[in-house]
């Protein structure tokens, strides 16, 4: 696979380290990068450019790339990338990061996101999910399919603990697609049954998790579906 990544920070660089162990042809694009900085990351491909700018894409030929990673410290510069790879150069595949949470409304398909990532979105995730149980927490969103990975653990006090995976009435688009119980991953059947403590993962349409939350936790309060969004 053949990834362009935008911004050569530490980010970018941990990235582009992660992808070629394992095996993948990696093009490092900055526009202030210089030999030093190329140097630890010396099996990348390296292009020092503007990466906003479409010459500089065209350098790039980005249209043979199958995923193009915007992940600038610019919100604006991610934004750009992202869409100027998805409508002028066809990329299949892209994923931005957000490092203001102020401003991840922005970065869905309008622009040409198909998988944003939020940093402070993902640390608060393994915040909550280490304090509270019973709560559905997002970890991680999909725009382009309008749906989230979300967890719960699951209170002793919920009706369906001790229930048949396959005798639930799971909400409309909605999958569990695992079962981490005491620190082991369990890939779950229908003949599974739930545990108190049990931590599960769901791949959910956005539109569900109020009902998924309330079908396996009732009596808890309802989350927020916008507060961070609200806070000035």
């Amino acid at each position: 696979m053949r990834v362009a990544i935008v911004g050569a920070g530490s980010v970018g660089r941990s990235i582009a380290r992660e992808l070629l162990h394992n095996g993948h042809q990696v093009l490092l694009i900055d526009r202030d990068a210089d030999d030093v900085v190329a140097s630890r990351v010396p099996d990348a491909t390296w292009l020092l450019a503007d990466a906003c700018e479409i010459s500089a894409l065209e350098e790039a030929h980005l249209e043979a790339c199958d995923v193009v990673v915007a992940a600038t410290g610019d919100d604006k510069a991610n934004l750009v990338v992202s869409l100027l790879a998805k409508t002028e150069f066809g990329v299949p595949r892209t994923v931005a990061r957000v490092n203001n949470p102020r401003n991840e409304w922005m970065f869905d398909e309008a622009w040409g996101v198909d998988v944003a990532v939020s940093t402070p979105r993902l640390m608060t995730a393994l915040v909550e999910e280490a304090v509270s149980i019973g709560d559905l927490v997002r970890v991680f969103e999909f725009r382009q399919a309008k749906s989230a990975m979300v967890e719960m653990t699951l209170p002793p006090t919920s009706p369906y603990a001790g229930a048949r995976v396959g005798d639930i009435p799971w909400p409309e688009d909605t999958v569990l697609v695992g079962i981490i119980r005491e620190g082991r991953p369990i890939a779950p059947s229908r003949d599974d049954a739930l545990e108190p403590q049990d931590e599960l993962l769901f791949i959910a349409a956005r539109t569900m998790e109020d009902n998924l939350e309330n079908l396996l936790s009732p009596g808890h309060l309802p989350r927020g579906k916008d507060e961070d969004d609200d806070d000035e």
